[in-house]
């Protein structure tokens, strides 16, 4: 996809979360919005896989650590064929398979169950590592939020990584500010990531994270450097979603109706 596909595509996704989420009426709807645009990127662009086979061992992978945004990784899934779109409407369903912390044993095209914040790093470490101990050229991607960054886990990731030279690997960091007590700064500031990450050995870029042509800039200058990559994505928690945007720094988790979603839909398509 060229840039405009791509937009095109971002707005899809963001819609499609948005329908997605009016049928509970509840979920994860701040963190699944800032992350559209990314998502978009990859399965626009970027990753390559196979729909008809989500398992297909060659396949890029995607670890979404910040599990809770699964709803827009849902959408994006279902608008590239891994799912039929009426599959949608089981979201935080109760035996359904679109559960509220993204499972790999339950919605094809997902590869990690994630949702314990702080874990998915180091998956993401032992994939990359595994398919390159196989002969395979799969990049491993992994998406965490910036306060799950407070989370030491990470940091021992990162250690591994820079160690063991997994140039197949991208972090993707939404940074969004907002985590589910608050604003970051206020809970435990990250400092310098940016600084924190180069000095372990890392190949870092700074991006806004709702421009798709920047992403993907920076995610081409990722997979031609020699080091583990990291993309920060300067973003707005609850993007697209007028209502979440408004309610921050408490639209981690949030309720809504049916109007609202409307409402916001139709800010999108504007």
């Amino acid at each position: 996809m060229n840039t405009e596909q791509l937009t095109a595509f971002a707005r899809e996704i963001r819609v499609t979360t948005l329908r997605e989420l009016a049928v509970p009426g509840f979920g994860h709807i701040g963190g699944a919005m800032s992350i559209v645009e990314t998502l978009a990127v990859l399965y626009g662009k970027h990753m390559r896989y196979d729909a008809g086979n989500p398992h297909w061992q060659d396949r890029d992978k995607l670890v979404l650590s910040k599990g809770h945004s699964g709803p827009s990784l849902y959408a994006a899934l279902s608008l590239k064929g891994f799912f039929p779109a009426d599959m949608l409407t089981e979201l935080n369903k109760a035996g359904g398979r679109l559960p509220s912390h993204v499972d790999r044993t339950k919605t094809p095209g997902v590869d990690m169950t994630a949702g314990s914040l702080g874990q998915g790093l180091s998956v993401a470490c032992g994939i990359a590592l595994g398919d390159r101990m196989d002969g395979r050229d799969s990049r491993t991607f992994c998406i965490v939020g910036d306060g799950e960054l407070n989370e030491g886990q990470n940091w021992e990731a990162v250690m591994f990584a820079a160690q063991f030279k997994l140039k197949n690997l991208t972090l993707l960091v939404d940074n969004n500010k907002v985590q589910l007590d608050g604003w970051t700064n206020d809970v435990m500031s990250i400092g310098n990531a940016t600084g924190a990450l180069e000095s372990f050995g890392w190949h870092v870029l700074e991006c806004n994270g709702h421009d798709v042509g920047a992403i993907d800039a920076a995610i081409t200058k990722a997979k031609s450097d020699s080091r583990p990559s990291a993309i920060i994505l300067d973003t707005v928690k609850g993007k697209g979603a007028n209502f979440a945007e408004a309610a921050a720094p408490g639209n981690h988790h949030m309720t809504f109706t049916a109007e609202q979603i409307e409402l916001a839909i139709r800010e999108v398509l504007k």
